[in-house]
């Protein structure tokens, strides 16, 4: 009896310390160059997600806006911010890239199409991003020091029980929206 006792006491040790310990040792942190407040931009200069994530007349997806998207609006400070102040006096003014972590940088065998999902199927961005563009700030990039990718990815939640669609986007995320909305795409349709 003993034996089992002490048995179950080391498993749920050890299990409670795999899924607790190991994904902080997992991932490494790191803060976002620059604070961005989506909320902001989306309230108060009626900018929507593809006002400066836009889709190019190629069809091609801009990704992460360059600071000529930024330097439109703020060549001067708008606000009392430091985070305002930084961009302009170390990105705007010197035409420097903010150097931003990328959240969602799919594996390089992996082809996904922004003008596929969004022109033409209709998602709208939130179904993959979630609030990410209604956020106030940013939060922090989690990388995996294995893969290299981000934590977004894999997403938060270590089993992915019990998560959203925007919680990850892992291959079987995408499958499950393609066979919830009756699309088949085939390996050669998002792979190279």
């Amino acid at each position: 009896m003993r034996a089992a006792i002490l048995f179950l006491a080391g498993l749920v040790s050890v299990l409670t310390a795999g899924w607790t310990v190991f994904p902080r040792a997992l991932y490494k942190s790191s803060p976002q160059p620059l604070q961005f407040n989506h909320k902001v931009h989306a309230e108060k200069a009626g900018s929507e997600c593809n006002s400066c994530h836009e889709i190019r007349a190629d069809g091609s997806f801009s990704g992460i806006p360059g600071i000529a998207n930024c330097a439109g609006c703020h060549p001067e400070p708008q606000g009392t911010s430091l985070a305002e102040k930084t961009l302009v006096e170390k990105y705007v003014k010197p035409n420097r890239e903010i150097p931003w972590h990328g959240y969602y940088r799919q594996p390089a065998n992996a082809r996904f199409s922004h003008v596929r999902h969004v022109k033409a199927g209709k998602l709208k961005c939130e179904t993959c991003h979630g609030d990410h563009g209604k956020s106030a700030s940013l939060p922090a990039y989690e990388e995996n020091r294995i893969s290299g990718y981000s934590r977004r990815i894999w997403g938060a939640k270590m089993l992915r029980v019990n998560i959203r669609p925007d919680e990850g986007m892992k291959m079987s995320d995408c499958e499950n929206c393609h066979a919830q909305r009756g699309v088949t795409a085939g390996c050669l349709g998002c792979h190279q």
